[in-house]
């Protein structure tokens, strides 16, 4: 590493790498790389247009689903709490 930056490795490490997980019995799985394909990030609308696309329950499940929401403040015994 230079400087503390992760470096990601060449494909004779990666080569490597998978040559002793294979020696170690471990399954390797391969994707192609002409398989994998870039997608190009001009022309994407604004995530704000996006979010309204969606209709208004679907927003409000997500919401709910992956937002916490404080709803009330109360006493925690000290012994439900870990030490």
């Amino acid at each position: 590493m230079e400087n503390g930056a992760n470096v990601w490795p060449d494909a004779n490490a990666e080569a490597a790498f998978m040559a002793e997980a294979r020696e170690r019995g471990e399954p390797v799985a391969t994707v192609p790389a002409e398989t994998i394909e870039e997608t190009p990030t001009t022309n994407l609308p604004p995530l704000d247009e996006l979010v309204k696309r969606l209709p208004p329950e679907v927003r409000e499940t997500l919401d709910d689903l992956f937002r916490a929401k404080f709803i009330a403040v109360r006493r925690v015994p000290k012994g439900a709490l870990k030490s």
